[in-house]
């Protein structure tokens, strides 16, 4: 396939800057997978697409603030590094300008509170960086380091709680799960109290989730791998409601990922953690998730691929026309869409 199939044109200002006051309030498009019917609700009626029963599927993971500005100690020129997943003794990033930093290079961060130096160096500014600091981590990304907003939110946030979920807990993501986004404590009581069980998974979002597809021919794209995590216990639920006939809600393509690929290699839920490069487009066949809960993505995306394998290249592009036409708000501070 190619990649052009997957363009649409989007206004830029449908482009959300700024969350909206209240989560729930955000705009909720339901698509029936098969047939492509359009439905425009919001995200406070997202239950009514539950059944007791079903199992929703939340990814909790927790945004680093992992942006970080600096200096290269020979230097003093000026080095944006942002933390994507950590190695063993070390962490991957990515660094502008790259061509600044080679093997050996030092970047100082807070008056050296904080110091990376490159122990290697990869194509598309990826680079492996020793990280020296005292203390723990988190506390000093707390001080240092600021939230990694993408790059098409040129607004400053100001409650970076806003760009967390309600549940996050488990720290390592370079970007929010942004589907998730949009759940209070109070609509999550809500749909527990209707029958819906909810399961949390972890996948750390990196690179893999929003870099660009590049090659032309989209088969020839590769994903960055990304870690996740599932528990004995999000497992057991998950297989019990297959089982008898309950719906895997995924909330996000993160949880899709994680999802599918586990149940593409074990056959079943279980117990599993590791790194996914799974990269799911159309003619790819979905074992695990029945409802899919997601943003509106950037045109050309591997999530607007993931999407459309869940339904149809087709349904989805006449979604997202109805969205710019009814004026949705787009991307990750943007309304959703509901797959069912």
């Amino acid at each position: 396939m190619k990649l052009e199939e997957f363009d649409f044109h989007l206004p830029e200002n449908l482009i959300a800057q700024t969350p909206l006051k209240e989560r729930t309030n955000s705009r909720l498009l339901a698509v029936n997978k098969t047939t492509g019917e359009l439905t425009d609700k919001h995200f406070y009626d997202v239950a009514d697409y539950f059944n007791p029963g079903d199992v929703l599927v939340l990814n909790d993971t927790k945004v680093l603030p992992a942006r970080l500005f600096g200096i290269k100690e020979e230097t003093g020129a000026k080095i944006e590094m942002l933390l994507l997943k950590p190695l063993d003794g070390g962490y991957e990033v990515l660094i502008r300008p790259a061509k600044k930093i080679s093997i050996g290079t030092r970047i100082t961060f807070g008056e050296g509170k904080l110091v990376a130096e490159c122990t290697a160096k990869f194509e598309e500014g990826i680079h492996h960086m020793k990280l020296i600091y005292d203390g723990i981590l988190e506390q000093v990304l707390d001080e240092l380091g600021e939230m990694p907003l993408p790059p098409y939110i040129k607004e400053k946030l100001d409650d970076k709680d806003r760009y967390q979920t309600v549940f996050a807990r488990e720290s390592g993501s370079a970007a929010a799960p942004t589907a998730g986004l949009h759940f209070t404590e109070t609509l999550l009581k809500e749909i527990q109290d209707k029958g819906i069980e909810i399961v949390y998974i972890t996948l750390h979002v990196g690179l893999g989730t929003f870099r660009p597809v590049a090659a032309e021919t989209i088969e020839n794209h590769k994903m960055h791998s990304e870690f996740y995590t599932m528990t004995a216990d999000a497992a057991e639920k998950l297989n019990r409601a297959k089982e008898a006939g309950g719906k895997i809600i995924s909330v996000g393509t993160t949880s899709t990922r994680t999802l599918e690929t586990i149940m593409h290699e074990h056959g079943e839920f279980k117990e599993a953690s590791g790194f996914t490069d799974i990269f799911i487009y159309p003619g790819f066949i979905y074992k695990a998730v029945d409802v899919l809960i997601t943003n509106f993505h950037l045109p050309k995306s591997s999530l607007v691929m993931l999407v459309s394998a869940f339904s149809s290249r087709e349904h989805i592009l006449n979604a997202y026309a109805h969205a710019v036409d009814s004026e949705y708000r787009f991307f990750s501070f943007g309304d959703a869409m509901i797959l069912y």
